[in-house]
């Protein structure tokens, strides 16, 4: 599927937004919006997904699960960052790892599993020589409206309205997971369009009570999806992060409007020497310059920006 990188027509895009609005989404109903048949959506999934173009995988939300999670940066001796980067992307417990501009430093996101696991993987990273700076960010908020950004969409306010799920009420409180959630977790950490059959299998329960127990997930916010789309097949060959330093009564601000920015899949406030990190990922070089002093330039409260292109991604979201 290598030569179809960046040659996504308007059946891909339209499907990929429609992802993006929600991740299980059944196929009859994104093909009747885009006014093709069932069978042409189901293919066009799977080419995308056995490609390696798109996954979409859910996450357990460490905060509702009472874990803090931290992004990383990790400066290293040049010739031992790829041999780092990959143990880390090895690691069950991190994401999103990454090499960026210089290949001496590492990005990652570390995302425990148990209450304090977060200082171990912290303690093991400072204890070689071979890693000569570590910084570290507790992630403090996700700002809304990243997970639909897209640039140049394809569906239409009508289409879009169509398709987005009906807004339920979130459930507030305390809540638990159960062991036998283990199962759904990880499977839905492999594949969230895995159908209720599949997962009816993997977890031992009956197809309606996978049904009740994913609507349930949902509705708690005990997950959250990631519909992952491989840049370069939308157009998209440059890839950075950014570190944002914003003004403390501008700091919601700045990241709200960030995250309706199309440019931009994530952005979060987090602790640290900076307090906003964002993913960017834009056509080229000359696109991000413009969208560092275009879009991004005009946003009243940032006192600085640090970019970062990204060389090499190791690991995205979910499992390696």
């Amino acid at each position: 599927m290598e030569s179809d990188l960046s040659q996504a027509d308007v059946v891909d895009r339209g499907l990929l937004h429609a992802l993006r609005l929600d991740p299980r989404l059944p196929f009859s109903r994104i093909a009747e919006v885009l006014g093709v048949s069932d069978q042409t959506v189901a293919r066009r999934y799977r080419k995308l997904r056995t490609g390696g173009i798109l996954r979409v995988v859910a996450l357990p939300n460490p905060w509702r699960i009472g874990h803090s999670p931290w992004f990383v940066r990790l400066k290293c001796i040049p010739d031992a960052a790829a041999a780092i980067a990959e143990a880390l992307a090895d690691r069950p417990d991190t994401g999103w790892v990454h090499l960026l501009s210089g290949g001496a430093e590492i990005d990652c996101t570390v995302l425990p599993r148990d209450r304090g696991n977060e200082a171990l993987v912290l303690q093991r990273l400072t204890r070689t020589n071979r890693v000569v700076a570590v910084v570290a960010h507790s992630m403090l908020r996700i700002f809304s409206g990243s997970t639909t950004n897209v640039l140049d969409p394809v569906l239409n306010q009508d289409q879009i309205a169509a398709l987005r799920p009906a807004p339920e009420e979130a459930e507030d409180g305390p809540v638990r997971l159960d062991p036998a959630d283990r199962a759904l977790l990880d499977a839905l950490a492999e594949d969230a369009r895995a159908p209720l059959a599949a997962l009816a299998r993997l977890t031992g329960w009956s197809e309606s009570g996978v049904r009740r127990r994913l609507d349930w997930l949902r509705r708690t916010e005990m997950v959250f999806f990631e519909v992952d789309i491989e840049p370069a097949f939308l157009g998209l060959g440059m890839e950075a992060r950014l570190w944002i330093t914003a003004a403390p009564a501008a700091l919601a601000a700045v990241g709200e409007a960030i995250s309706h920015h199309p440019e931009v899949p994530f952005v979060a406030a987090t602790t640290g020497p900076t307090n906003l990190v964002a993913s960017l990922a834009c056509r080229d070089a000359r696109a991000l310059y413009e969208y560092l002093t275009g879009r991004l330039g005009a946003l009243e409260g940032i006192r600085q920006v640090e970019t970062a292109p990204i060389v090499q991604t190791l690991k995205r979201a979910g499992r390696r």
